[in-house]
């Protein structure tokens, strides 16, 4: 493997090191290849600077050979929208970036995400999002009245932050909270999915590498929120036996719908089997590699090196 990346410098775009840049950083090196951390924040546009108008710091006039994004800071709408503008322009200047702009802006977005599993007809929870709080409140009501509790989620939430029951909630009314702070004036709800009658409630999370399904975990949280972050527990769930090849199916039709390259999927357990519920295209992997030990980095750096880049080299022009 070391020649497919013999001499390339890849830009791992984070707001933050630590394990996972080292993990990348290793795999890469071990194909020959430097990986150099780099925040997007950073990064600048200049027009003055080099024919292309992009400054990144450390690397001269020169862009990377690749770009494979680990994470992007949150801020304002303007910040936020000047770092994917970066990334579209890298993209269009010929550099592979892995995540894209595009996939990453369908996926970091909840209703985005919901519209487009549903319009590919990948099975996912009723959903609403809505700036009105008299129609949520509504629409709550009406769910509750029917016997039915949704999950209010932050639109751009991540590690099961900030979600609530709202509606038919353990046998009484709960109405929806006041939508400032993290909601940001949007109602975000999913119809929540109730857990398996002979078992405690629990969701997978599904690794997709390339558009093949790599690995999977099963996670149970101490209450109805099973994300790592959160205190779940977790275990290797193998995807060639019993749900295996259904929850496969699921995740890479739903990572390609959103267009990403790598993305951690989300599922749970329905009557008519496994129901996406969140797609994570800037996913952490520490969680699941403890649990399925196996070497996501490398999956990651090979996927990147070998289908996206290829025979490409000489991207580093000023």
């Amino acid at each position: 493997m070391r020649a497919c990346g013999e001499g390339l410098r890849v830009a791992i775009m984070t707001d933050e090191s630590g394990w996972h840049t080292r993990q990348l950083q290793q795999a890469l090196r071990a194909r020959g290849a430097e990986g150099r951390c780099l925040d997007l924040a950073d990064v600048r546009i200049d027009t003055t600077v080099a024919d292309h108008g992009l400054l990144l710091p450390g690397w001269g006039r020169a862009l990377p050979d690749a770009v494979l994004v680990r994470g992007i800071a949150g801020g304002s709408f303007e910040q936020v929208t000047r770092r994917l503008g970066v990334l579209h322009a890298l993209a269009a200047l010929g550099v592979p970036v892995y995540n894209d702009a595009r996939a990453i802006e369908r996926s970091v977005d909840k209703a985005m995400t919901s519209l487009l599993l549903h319009q590919a007809g990948i099975p996912t929870p009723a959903c609403w999002a809505l700036e009105s709080p008299e129609l949520a409140q509504r629409l709550v009501m009406r769910e509750s009245a029917a016997g039915r509790a949704l999950v209010l989620k932050p639109l751009f939430g991540s590690q099961g932050k900030g979600l609530l029951r709202v509606g038919w909630v353990d046998g009484a009314h709960v109405p929806l909270p006041p939508l400032d702070g993290a909601y940001g004036q949007v109602a975000y709800l999913q119809r929540l999915l109730p857990p398996p009658a002979d078992r405690p409630g629990f969701d997978w999370r599904v690794l997709v590498v390339g558009g093949r399904a790599r690995a999977a975990m099963r996670r149970q949280g101490r209450g109805w929120i099973h994300n790592v972050a959160q205190g779940a527990r977790v275990r290797a769930q193998p995807l060639d036996a019993g749900e295996g090849p259904a929850l496969a199916r699921c995740a890479e039709a739903a990572a390609a719908a959103l267009g990403l390259d790598y993305a951690g999927v989300d599922l749970m357990p329905a009557e008519s089997g496994p129901v996406v519920i969140e797609v994570n295209g800037v996913a952490a992997w520490q969680g699941l590699q403890r649990a399925c030990r196996v070497p996501v980095a490398p999956w990651l750096v090979d996927d990147l090196l070998q289908r996206r880049v290829g025979g490409r080299r000489g991207l580093r022009r000023a």
